[in-house]
């Protein structure tokens, strides 16, 4: 297997739509690969596909390896990029051995994954049976995973490529709740004399809420109910309010149109404000911006007064970043939240997401429960869904000990061994598979979850090595 081969396969998958929820065209991708190369490939109900290439001769008796990737991606685009994640094939450009795409998101969560996993079903080596599983709608809420029936998969030894990290053996991940919270509101009338501006916070790093929520980020969602909630010492109508988009993706961009008597001074409140911000965030978000404009010809009503500050106040009570880090693995984030979006997504109803992670479930569990207090007491309705259990580490691992080898042998150093701050859906997989011998790794990826996503390929290279090695030496002999 060939690094060079699979980035070609991973060029192809990123000419075929696959937002989470809308999976058909890449499914259909999966099981014309596999009838062009005369693989057996089964698909459930909810479109998970596995494609199995059968043991060679002689080859019977060597253990079953899973290769699991997830087929949907995350689709975020800058605001005024013109692009169809329905029709349109992402574009990448190469620059300084990185894949770049820089106004969308890239794909190679878990694309390059799933690239690895087809370039292995072809490759000629005489090996085990080889299980390659490709689950739907992981970035929405692990569903395809969750819904995986008992007998889908044979083998009991599960490597998957959804890591971010060269270098680095991944054994235990969080888990994690969403919650949503729900303000319903009934409409004012603008006074005569009013103006309307329309403010905007933009230009965020953003990133994964889970990876990088440690990395001190700008959150355009609650810097502008910063702004809003210092505002309402001076009077201001909401007319209407919307920011970030996906709950596992960390806002960078919020606007909100507003009523005020004195656009001028509010204005000026508002660019000093993207002053603070930059000076904030300078690190972090080096290019993070605002901007303010006239409206003109806007609505001439606004949300009513009582909600739209128990709505700016609750979003920004509500707990965003670590709240804990792990005692027992050093650096290791142990619980978050990530105030994810807002939205008036039907007339008289305006609706706030958030995630929280943890690897350990009861303190996930106390995190979501901190978000619906706070949103509650706002006087919003507020439900929890899509929960999943985190992966427990296991370090008697026999998978761990082959990985590990295999990384000494080809690269000469030891590879660092670590649990991660993200949703894997191996939690999920040992709950319906409690016999899985299982490990996450992948190449280095940076920016996932937001247009710049990048893939390092240096780092491909060294990844499908190890990936190539672990199968030769696991799959190439009985244990």
């Amino acid at each position: 297997m060939k690094s060079d081969r699979v980035l070609e396969i991973f060029k192809e998958i990123t000419r075929v739509p696959r937002e989470s929820g809308h999976e058909e065209q890449i499914i259909a991708y999966l099981q014309a690969f596999a009838a062009s190369h005369s693989l057996q490939c089964r698909t459930d109900r909810v479109g998970n596909v596995l494609i199995i290439k059968e043991a060679a001769a002689g080859k019977e008796d060597v253990p079953v390896i899973v290769l699991q990737s997830h087929s949907d991606m995350v689709c975020e685009k800058n605001s005024g990029v013109d692009h169809d994640f329905s029709k349109d094939p992402i574009r990448y450009v190469i620059e300084d051995d990185w894949m770049i795409a820089k106004d969308t998101t890239l794909g190679a969560d878990c694309g390059i994954g799933m690239a690895a996993a087809l370039a292995a079903l072809e490759d000629p080596a005489e090996t085990g049976r080889i299980e390659c599983l490709f689950t739907v709608a992981e970035e929405t809420g692990l569903d395809g995973a969750n819904a995986l029936e008992p007998d889908f998969i044979s083998g009991k030894v599960l490597i998957n490529l959804d890591s971010e990290d060269e270098g680095e053996l991944f054994v235990g991940c969080a888990g994690g709740i969403d919650t949503t919270a729900v303000f319903e509101y009934k409409t004012q009338k603008l006074p005569p004399e009013t103006h309307l501006l329309k403010i905007k916070i933009y230009n965020g790093l953003g990133g994964h809420s889970g990876d990088d929520i440690n990395k001190g980020r700008c959150n355009a969602v609650q810097q502008l109910a910063r702004f809003l909630y210092n505002e309402s010492e001076y009077g201001f109508g909401l007319c209407s309010i919307d920011g970030g988009n996906k709950r596992n993706a960390i806002a960078r961009e919020a606007e909100a149109v507003i009523s005020v008597p004195d656009p001028g001074q509010t204005a000026g409140r508002f660019r000093n404000f993207g002053n603070d911000l930059r000076s904030e965030f300078s690190v972090s978000d080096p290019d993070i911006r605002v901007d303010v404009s006239h409206v003109v010809g806007g609505p001439d009503v606004s949300i009513e007064t009582p909600v739209a500050y128990a709505l700016v106040s609750s979003m920004l009570a509500a707990p965003h970043g670590v709240l804990a880090m792990s005692m027992d693995i050093p650096g290791l984030v142990e619980t978050s939240s990530n105030l994810a979006s807002v939205k008036m997504q039907a007339p008289g109803m305006i609706r706030v997401g958030t995630s929280q992670r943890s690897s350990v479930i009861s303190e996930c569990r106390y995190a979501a429960a901190k978000v619906e207090a706070c949103f509650r007491l706002a006087g919003a309705s507020v439900s929890h869904e899509s929960e999943y259990p985190g992966w427990k580490p296991n370090m008697d691992s026999a998978l761990l000990e082959v990985c590990r080898q295999s990384y000494r042998k080809l690269f000469s150093t030891d590879p660092t061994v670590r649990a991660i701050h993200a949703g894997l859906e191996c939690g999920l997989f040992l709950d319906k598979y409690p016999d899985l011998d299982m490990i996450s790794f992948g190449p280095t990826l940076r920016g996932v979850h937001a247009p710049g996503e990048r893939l390092d390929l240096k780092s491909l290279d060294k990844f499908v090595r190890l990936l190539d090695d672990v199968i030769m030496t696991y799959g190439c002999s009985s244990r």
